[in-house]
């Protein structure tokens, strides 16, 4: 399985900061360049810019409804070209083309989905937005494996931040990967906040002492 990372920034990034040292793009996620995990507002120019075949996707998953995941337009115009938008109800699974997906209810201010993509090979497990994992989101990645999973890394090291109880802070994710790791063979952060992190070389460099892996725009990630 290869997941294009289309962005990896949090609600606090918008176009007003694409000059800036460090961009990231609302969060965002292709399958195999065919199955589209969230159509925020930076969708549309992500697929240009790494040169993505928007006539190649089929499906589009949603985690939530806030604005910075879920964009009115970029779902109208995936829709017109063919892109069909798939709903889940919590627990259920659903073949979409070459993949089981199963959505699993997450740990956020309003309601959001996490999901396991499982090609038959490989497994992955995409947790954004979400502060720690649910228990029944925990017995599923015991019982089945995962392969890469992609959590929600909003916070960074910034501490007493009202937000930790909706989204992860590094300490949060490092601690999760540790106990994980029987189960997780790859743990990455995305959906980093502008005004939270420092610059991409540094996080990454911190966490890889962890065993995290730091997501950025652009990136492909197999396995």
């Amino acid at each position: 399985m290869k997941l294009l990372f289309l962005g990896t920034g949090a609600a606090d990034y918008s176009e007003k900061h694409r000059e800036c040292s460090g961009y990231r793009r609302n969060s965002s996620a292709l399958v195999d360049g065919t199955l589209l995990i969230d159509p925020g507002p930076c969708v549309l120019e992500a697929l240009k810019t790494f040169g993505v075949d928007i006539s190649k996707i089929r499906y589009m998953i949603c985690t939530h409804a806030h604005k910075d995941h879920y964009h009115e337009a970029t779902v109208a115009f995936l829709q017109k070209a063919g892109v069909q938008l798939i709903a889940f109800a919590d627990g259920e699974s659903q073949m979409l083309g070459d993949y089981t997906v199963t959505a699993l209810p997450g740990n956020h201010s309003i309601h959001v989905q996490h999901f396991i993509v499982d090609d038959g090979t490989s497994k992955l497990f995409y947790a954004l937005d979400s502060a720690w994992l649910l228990y029944e989101e925990i017995q599923e990645i015991k019982a089945h494996g995962i392969d890469f999973a992609v959590l929600d890394g909003t916070i960074g090291f910034v501490r007493g931040d009202y937000r930790v109880f909706e989204h992860c802070s590094m300490d949060m994710i490092i601690a999760m990967r540790q106990s994980l790791a029987p189960f997780v063979k790859r743990v990455c952060v995305s959906h980093m906040a502008r005004t939270l992190h420092t610059d991409h070389p540094t996080l990454a460099q911190e966490m890889e002492k962890h065993g995290v892996e730091t997501a950025f725009d652009g990136w492909i990630a197999e396995f």
